[in-house]
């Protein structure tokens, strides 16, 4: 896949690459020289351009000294066509594309039974000491490729201690790999607990954790801003965010349940605000202190992954535009810069690699964007499809021809268009172009074009061939217009799309003795984090990972 005067990489560049890899791993440091532990943090639904908006009032220990001793790359991207979730959280330690990596959404058809399968679902396990309903995240049986902690413990015979925790199943799961431990925020009781995938019963640190009952800490307490009122003179109006059935939409959120006491409800509305990532960076400390990482008897780094999930549920609430999401990142700033002074005093930070990324961005609310001008708009995927199959009917004289969907895939009947003796490419392509004239719609992409190698390498072309899994994935994928995204809220926002305000996110990472700080300009994927992390350990790269050793800056 050769593109001129493009930032995308070719398929033969990126062999080159891992040649390059590979032999740079050949020449050994002292093992003195590798750090003794690696924090991987993801921010749920952090654009760059968010980061980059508010960073003058960033306090100094957190975002900003990240951005003033770390590497920034301001033109960094998940370089995929799906912008979800669970998609960008498999990214970033696999190093390798959903085509490959198999996490295609947060939700995809199963190609058997045609039902909708969650991304970490896995019936043959359970969460421990919790509740487990039918389609809760418990283990990675669907990642399809290991992680560079999967590499990390092989390389020091399962000496490595590789811990993840997130506000959302997914998020810590699939940092975690194949054969790190993955910890979970659980709605019903706000908890954190693992599955019986990895232990059969919570080690005691995690059991006198749970029994402080720190979510209840926060019961009858309000979100307020941070910031004095003039620092949020450019933040959208307040009335791009109607209140909802009677709840407020304004300054101050009030935590709090019908029953006056800590229970679901409360657990829940946690979620949407800042106490959420509170808790998980509490966690995190705890894990710390519980498996001491950093201080492997081994010798050996230990790798902690954070997934911090409450910036995405803020902004799908208000957009990123909003007066909330301003006030969010800005309390985010001052829990990192609390949990980097903590691994200060309990490691030295001189011991430790830290990066920051985002498993995808944001595009603002379609009202905000209408009042600039712009044609913005929440697309009802169950309108459009409906509108298809009734096309479809008319032309075939076949019912239901689309049999499920998981937008943007659309899943056509391939066993009653065989046995009509129809080509499936023709119904592909009256589908297409029928969709193609639909409001809302940009591009539509088929199965035969995929399978042919028949789609044009433009950026987007390129993003949703990664994003498209043979196996997986539907007959069609559909392209929104750009500020337009799949819904049939009234409020809020969302992502998914291969736009740059879905695609380009923060990547930061700093580590005094291993990287060159400053700030980059060069193009780079969230897919490099994995090999550029592999070269400084010295480990193997998993075996998908498909992006580049950001040598730049690396010492």
């Amino acid at each position: 896949m050769k593109i001129n005067s493009s930032p995308f990489r070719s398929w033969s560049c990126a062999v080159v690459l891992f040649s390059c890899v590979a032999a740079s791993q050949g020449a050994a440091a002292p093992a003195s020289a590798q750090p003794k532990l690696v924090v991987v943090i993801v921010v749920d639904g952090l654009p760059n351009e968010q980061l980059q908006r508010y960073r003058d009032q960033f306090g100094q220990g957190g975002l900003r000294r990240l951005l003033d001793q770390g590497a920034s790359f301001s033109n960094a991207h998940q370089a995929h066509g799906v912008t979800v979730t669970a998609v960008g959280h498999a990214a970033v330690l696999t190093g390798a594309y959903p085509y490959q990596h198999g996490i295609i959404g947060n939700n995809w058809i199963d190609p058997a039974t045609k039902k909708s399968l969650y991304c970490t679902e896995d019936t043959a396990y359970t969460y421990i000491g919790e509740k487990t309903n039918p389609g809760d995240g418990t283990s990675p049986a669907n990642l399809r490729v290991g992680t560079l902690g999967d590499e990390m413990r092989y390389a020091s015979g399962n000496r490595t201690k590789v811990v993840t925790v997130s506000g959302k199943d997914r998020g810590a799961i699939l940092l975690a790999g194949k054969s790190g431990t993955a910890y979970m925020y659980m709605d019903a009781t706000g908890n954190f607990a693992s599955s019986t995938y990895y232990m059969p019963s919570h080690p005691q640190w995690v059991q006198r954790y749970r029994a402080g009952r720190p979510q209840d800490r926060y019961f009858g307490q309000a979100w307020t801003p941070l910031l004095a009122d003039s620092a949020y003179a450019l933040d959208a109006s307040n009335a791009f965010y109607p209140d909802k059935e009677g709840v407020s939409q304004r300054f101050p959120f009030l935590y709090s349940s019908k029953s006056g006491k800590p229970d679901t409800e409360y657990f829940k509305s946690l979620k949407t605000g800042p106490y959420l990532d509170e808790l998980t960076l509490a966690f995190a400390r705890a894990a710390v202190e519980g498996e001491h990482l950093g201080r492997n008897p081994a010798g050996v780094p230990d790798l902690l992954g954070v997934s911090l999930s409450a910036h995405d549920y803020v902004n799908h609430a208000f957009g990123p535009e909003s007066k909330m999401s301003h006030d969010h990142l800005q309390r985010l700033d001052r829990m990192l810069a609390s949990f980097f002074g903590y691994l200060d005093q309990r490691l030295g930070m001189d011991n430790v690699v830290v990066v920051l990324t985002a498993d995808h961005g944001f595009t603002n609310t379609p009202e905000f964007s209408r009042s600039r001008h712009i044609d913005a708009q929440r697309l009802d995927g169950k309108k459009m499809i409906a509108a298809l199959n009734a096309h479809l009917s008319a032309k075939y004289g076949i019912d239901e021809l689309v049999v499920a969907t998981s937008l943007p895939n659309v899943h056509l009947d391939g066993a009653t268009i065989e046995k009509r003796g129809l080509r499936r490419d023709d119904v592909e392509q009256a589908a297409a172009r029928f969709l193609l004239d639909y409001a809302g719609v940009a591009q539509v992409y088929t199965r035969t074009q995929f399978d042919t190698g028949a789609v044009v390498d433009t950026r987007m072309g390129i993003l949703m061939r990664r994003a498209w899994n043979r196996q997986l994935s539907g007959d069609l994928m559909v392209v929104v217009k750009p500020y337009w995204y799949f819904g049939t809220g009234t409020t809020g926002s969302s992502h998914g799309t291969p736009y740059t305000y879905d695609t380009n996110v923060p990547l930061l990472i700093m580590g005094k003795r291993w990287i060159r700080p400053g700030d980059y300009g060069q193009y780079a994927e969230v897919v490099d984090i994995a090999p550029t992390l592999a070269h400084l350990l010295r480990v193997r790269l998993p075996a998908g990972a498909e992006g580049r050793v950001l040598t730049e800056i690396v010492r």
